[in-house]
């Protein structure tokens, strides 16, 4: 069956491998390692075991459909993008089968027949002689990380693998001569029809593709099985490709130490492009909100940027992470002792989507080397939040921030204080009466955050606790003061106004999920000894205070607190990062190269 430049066509085993003459299999370099074990080969073995004796009987299944192979043709070589695992591991299979039929001492027509027919789909077959060179595979990875690659080539053209060998290709294909071995003892006769069920009746679905990209869509559309490849597997391949021998093997460790470093700070190579990316954008003045894709963005106009230079700046970047993510300071990087940083960035971290990771990294990588980064960057990254969390709250979405984003990503490159775009904290009026109803509407916002945000906002209530000096545990749950359920009995409640105030923020605290769990929907005298084993200081405060109760009163009180502290908290921070607008009126003229600045940040549009 043909649709456009796809062609997708049901084979054998023996007819797909077979068909390697033709055009012979690679594994190309940007995919993931061999990775099958022993669940996988013995589960193969078992299920092809298992087919080949219901085939025989009366009304037994005549066909077992091992999945699909996705592929494309470049340089007249198949190169495998889906399947990799599953035909390398056939392969193997094939050669321990041929292995013990060749070592057999009497040559049966029928281990004649199966020894001809296996030949030709593991090795080139000369079209003159009709005779087979061991040492040409029709099978052949190339695959950038896999030290095994030449473990490969050499099982299939000695049949020998090492039994102490840790590496998967030895280990599969010694597991595979031990069932083999296991069942020609135990069940001679059954062998012969393992072998034609293997080889006749085992049934593959190749969808061969005419480009990469065609079959990379239709891996990604099909894949369930696993994580889908990724563009920095594919960026790995082009950079592997444009280098010399001594470049490849430099450029290997250099990869490998990535991916292992970012693993260790719960990062991946394929997000480090992707922020990297928006580095560029910013360099490049990129201010449009269509977001490209990764790999378009490199590939179709950025390909002189994929460079073994980019794996060093996505290995300094990950110094930022490692605090981010590991929630701890690095020894090389000063400013990561500041606690007031740390908080920050862990308040940040909650943040509903991942556009605060944009600016911050761009700042970090374009500002670390300065003296004055420390200072410059805790209050960067406080307006930041501010003008986050205010947008967010009026506007839960994307777009909400987005285009601000970018133009902000773009300022930084130009200047470490780049101008940020209003939120409600900065909305001025003379008029007494817009006055009153811009801080009711800005306390209605606080009081009732959108829930995408109430653990953002819960961070930072308790670290505005002068007794919080550590970071907030890893994993906490929100916590109702003033229970979920309550018992009629005791409270007689309007319940659309109680299920209102119950999720007010001021009905609220981050508690360690175990103390969470106890305190389950007792009333607050019963839970206040909770409250006091929490290692958070704003519920140690609230369970050694000396509230005997807490009803929704308490909760209109304590919401009423919490927005006179944020909005000043949010002053106090937007006039630190702005000191010229807390300023009076008799403030300096601007430099003439501020003025410069900013007529050339108006010319840019990015304010």
């Amino acid at each position: 069956m043909t649709a456009a430049n796809i062609n997708v066509n049901k084979q054998t085993v023996l007819q797909l491998l077979t068909s390697g003459q033709e055009v012979p299999f690679v594994i190309p370099e940007y995919q993931r390692p061999y990775s099958w074990s022993d669940d996988e080969i013995i589960t193969l073995f078992d299920d092809l075991w298992g087919f080949s004796i219901e085939r025989t009987q009366p009304n037994g299944a005549n066909s077992y459909f091992l999945g699909c192979i996705v592929s494309y043709n470049e340089n007249g070589e198949r190169q495998i993008i889906d399947g990799q695992q599953r035909i390398t591991s056939l392969v193997l299979l094939l050669r321990a089968v041929f292995t013990m039929l060749e070592n057999e001492e009497t040559k049966t027509d029928e281990v004649s027949n199966f020894i001809d027919q296996i030949l030709p789909a593991i090795w080139k077959k000369d079209e003159m002689t009709g005779k087979v060179n061991r040492s040409q595979m029709l099978l052949r990875s190339e695959v950038v990380t896999d030290s095994g690659n030449e473990l490969l080539r050499k099982i299939l053209e000695t049949g020998k693998a090492d039994p102490k060998a840790t590496d998967n290709y030895s280990k599969n294909y010694n597991k595979f001569i031990e069932l083999y071995s296991e069942k020609a003892k135990n069940s001679p006769h059954q062998i012969f029809q393992f072998i034609l069920a293997l080889l006749k009746y085992t049934i593959l679905l190749p969808i061969d593709a005419d480009d990469q990209e065609t079959a990379l869509t239709i891996f990604n559309t099909l894949n369930n099985r696993g994580l889908p490849l990724s563009d920095a597997d594919i960026f790995k391949s082009y950079i592997y490709k444009s280098l010399d021998d001594v470049g490849k093997r430099e450029f290997i460790d250099k990869w490998k130490k990535l991916e292992s470093d970012s693993a260790k700070v719960d990062e991946s190579i394929q997000s480090l492009f992707y922020y990297h990316m928006f580095n560029l954008r910013a360099k490049d003045n990129d201010v449009k909100t269509t977001t490209p894709g990764v790999r378009k963005y490199y590939l179709e106009k950025n390909k002189n940027r994929l460079n073994v230079e980019v794996i060093d700046k996505l290995e300094e970047s990950l110094h930022l992470w490692e605090v981010v993510n590991g929630r701890d300071s690095v020894e090389s990087e000063s400013w990561s002792q500041n606690m007031d940083i740390r908080k920050i960035l862990d308040c940040l971290s909650s943040y509903s989507n991942e556009f605060w990771k944009y600016p911050v990294s761009i700042f970090y990588m374009q500002y670390k080397g300065r003296n004055d980064f420390e200072d410059l960057f805790l209050k960067f990254l406080r307006k930041l939040y501010v003008m986050l969390l205010t947008r967010f709250l009026e506007a839960p979405t994307i777009s909400a921030v987005k285009g601000d984003i970018l133009k902000l990503n773009a300022q930084i490159i130009n200047t470490c204080h780049p101008v940020f775009a209003a939120g409600f904290e900065e909305k001025k009026t003379d008029d007494e009466y817009e006055l009153q109803a811009e801080k009711t509407r800005t306390d209605n916002l606080l009081i009732r955050p959108n829930r995408k945000v109430e653990r953002m906002m819960l961070k930072i209530l308790a670290y505005m606790e002068d007794k919080q000096d550590t970071l907030l545990p890893g994993y906490w749950e929100i916590e109702h003061i003033f229970p979920q359920t309550w018992d009629s009995k005791y409270y007689t409640l309007d319940k659309d106004e109680a299920n209102d105030k119950l999720e007010h923020i001021g009905n609220k605290l981050p508690l360690e999920k175990k103390l969470n769990i106890s305190a389950s929907n007792n009333y607050f005298d019963k839970k206040k000894e909770k409250y006091k084993e929490s290692g958070i200081a704003i519920c140690q405060k609230l369970g050694n205070s000396s509230l005997g109760e807490w009803y929704l009163p308490n909760i209109e009180k304590n919401d009423e607190k919490i927005c006179s502290k944020l909005k000043e908290l949010f002053k106090k921070w937007v006039d630190e990062y702005e000191p010229k607008e807390a300023a009076n009126d008799n403030k300096p003229e601007p430099t003439p190269e501020e003025l410069a600045m900013i007529k050339m940040l108006k010319e840019r549009g990015l304010i």
